[in-house]
């Protein structure tokens, strides 16, 4: 893989998409927190989420292709579990897709300001790892969520991945849609991982693919099936991601390159 960018674009990451973002950011989610008074379905919040979504990836230059939209039609209650590469993934989800969703995010993001003021009021669910009665009680409120019609979003594996490749599933939201019934909607997100590695602010324009597949039905299933289900819903995708990866020399999901190796090829 060739070097990522160079001291030309890492300019123009500290000194201009930064600041915009930063910018678009507190600018957009001020006016998020001031409908949210009035708004009280999260409709026009999260209008103003995917508004800030698409003017970030385009300013940046980042261009997202979508295939598999049909598998969300009609609109399903339903998990939406995507691997998670980079802080660009959350625009991706928020420019590409339809209707209204929920995120389960952890409780650090909901710290921050703007960010985590528009996580609180619009609804999110913060998920707490290592505190079994905080984790309980956002599980059920996913639950709640869904039994309500609302599709959530998460990212089982618990945070970004630093190598590019899928980490393993955690079972949480899987036992929520067990819990529930609610079909798994499998995502994989392709690219991110290149234009906006974990731990770097040095962001590049470039193409990046969200590839929705086939709902996983949950009907019959018991909780102990929890593990099962997130080990199913991991290999479909790694085989969605690998698909794109093959035939855009990306490195595949299932790679077994070092983090040092990686760091290396991008210029991290």
């Amino acid at each position: 893989m060739q070097r990522r960018g160079s001291w030309l674009t890492r300019l123009r990451s500290y000194l201009l998409f930064l600041p915009i973002v930063y910018v678009y950011t507190g600018m957009l989610g001020t006016v998020a927190l001031l409908v949210s008074i009035f708004d009280g379905t999260g409709r026009m919040q999260h209008r103003i989420a995917h508004i800030w979504a698409s003017v970030i990836l385009k300013t940046v230059g980042i261009r997202v292709r979508v295939s598999g939209l049909n598998n969300l039609h009609p609109p399903l209650s339903a998990i939406y579990a995507a691997n998670h590469l980079s802080a660009i993934d959350i625009p991706v989800l928020y420019s590409s897709l339809p209707g209204q969703f929920r995120i389960m995010a952890k409780r650090g993001l909901f710290r921050y300001p703007f960010l985590g003021w528009y996580l609180k009021r619009s609804g999110q669910i913060p998920i707490v790892i290592g505190d079994a009665h905080a984790s309980l009680r956002s599980l059920n409120r996913a639950g709640d969520a869904l039994r309500k019609g609302m599709p959530l979003v998460v990212f089982p594996e618990g945070g970004r991945s630093a190598t590019g490749c899928l980490k393993a599933f955690m079972g949480g939201a899987f036992y929520v849609a067990i819990r529930v019934q609610a079909p798994v909607v499998p995502m994989a997100i392709v690219g991110t991982y290149e234009l906006l590695p974990m731990n770097s602010f040095h962001m590049i324009p470039g193409d990046v693919d969200l590839v929705i597949g086939e709902p996983i039905p949950t009907a019959g299933l018991r909780l102990r099936d929890a593990e099962k289900l997130a080990e199913q819903v991991r290999q479909v995708i790694s085989e969605l991601y690998d698909s794109v990866a093959k035939r855009t020399a990306r490195v595949p999901a299932s790679g077994s390159d070092t983090v040092a190796n990686r760091q290396e090829e991008l210029g991290s």
